[in-house]
């Protein structure tokens, strides 16, 4: 693998997360999955699947890993996130004994475990008084485990850019709770972050300056005040732009519009790969929730819900070959 280059992945499932719960649709057909991941990847190249759980509680353990089991029966067991949105509070040991018993059982075939996937976002994980709690001892947890079984697991923690609906002083409050051990334990951060999607359309020669000013901004600022370095990786783990309809102001959103914006985002985090220490980029995601429904939420796609390719499935697949391991 050339450390020189981005590393590619995607989100390879149709269910897709809204403000108001769930874009679903037409079941997953993993057969199709892998067919398109491979030929993503060509004979060379590295496009890793990235999955989700979210941990719920002891309760939520045994459905958890018949997820886990799916997932590797379909080899989609690559990059893997977990949240914790436990209620009315945390079950601390609970928590970090699933995030052990994830390792032990599953760690050979990950490439890399992500605790928490958007921990400062106030209607989402940062919702929990114990967020914090919960990604850095998860962290530790994790990283411990993956030492002690000699397994070249990268572990990291995720994170969404500033807004009105981020959680206010989270990353100072990461340094003051994370210490010498959390910094030491961390092998990448994620950002998500969604250029020209829930907004006024943006013109296309303004799209670089967003992408760059989000990046800078995680780490010449955000990283620095919760004393992490820029040894550190960043990973761009959630990035996309969906066709159909934007519900807030209405705009349509065209198949050739998609693959123009893919195109620039990953361009731009190239350009700044060596500058910012940028090692991978995910999309956000291979297919659409529900391609009959015209909401961009169930649009995310790169390929229909029947998995026939729209214009950018060709465009992501050639900035692989030409940018990726």
């Amino acid at each position: 693998m050339n450390a020189s280059r981005l590393t590619f992945g995607i989100y390879p499932l149709g269910v897709a997360g809204t403000p108001t719960g769930l874009a679903v649709g037409p079941k997953d057909d993993y057969a199709q999955i892998q067919s398109a991941l491979r030929d993503l990847r060509g004979e060379t190249n590295v496009v890793l699947p990235r999955n989700y759980m979210i941990y719920t509680g002891p309760a939520s353990t045994a459905k958890l890993q018949s997820i886990a089991e799916t997932y590797l029966h379909n080899g989609q067991l690559g990059d893997l996130t977990i949240g914790c949105m436990q209620t009315p509070d945390i079950d601390l040991p609970g928590w970090l004994e699933f995030v052990r018993t994830l390792i032990r059982q599953y760690g050979v075939h990950l490439a890399s475990l992500q605790i928490t996937n958007e921990p400062n976002l106030t209607f989402m994980e940062g919702s929990k008084p114990y967020v914090l709690q919960a990604l850095v001892e998860g962290v530790l947890a994790a990283k411990r485990e993956a030492r002690e079984l000699d397994l070249p697991l990268h572990i990291g923690f995720g994170s969404v850019p500033e807004s009105p609906v981020a959680l206010p002083h989270f990353w100072e409050r990461l340094a003051e709770l994370g210490g010498n051990d959390f910094v030491n334990a961390i092998d990448f951060v994620g950002h998500n972050f969604y250029v020209d999607v829930f907004e006024e359309p943006l013109d296309l020669k303004d799209i670089p300056a967003s992408v760059e000013r989000t990046l800078r901004d995680l780490r010449e600022k955000h990283l620095v005040a919760a004393g992490i370095p820029a040894a550190v990786p960043i990973r761009v783990t959630e990035n996309g732009w969906p066709t159909g309809r934007n519900p807030f102001v209405q705009a349509e959103r065209s198949y050739e519009r998609q693959a123009a914006v893919l195109e620039t985002v990953i361009r731009t985090v190239d350009r700044l790969r060596e500058e910012l220490h940028i090692t991978q980029y995910v999309l956000f995601g291979l297919r659409d929730a529900d391609s009959s429904k015209d909401d961009l939420f169930h649009q995310f796609g790169i390929v229909r819900d029947d998995y026939s390719p729209k214009p950018a499935y060709d465009t992501f697949k050639r900035l692989i070959r030409e940018l990726g391991n």
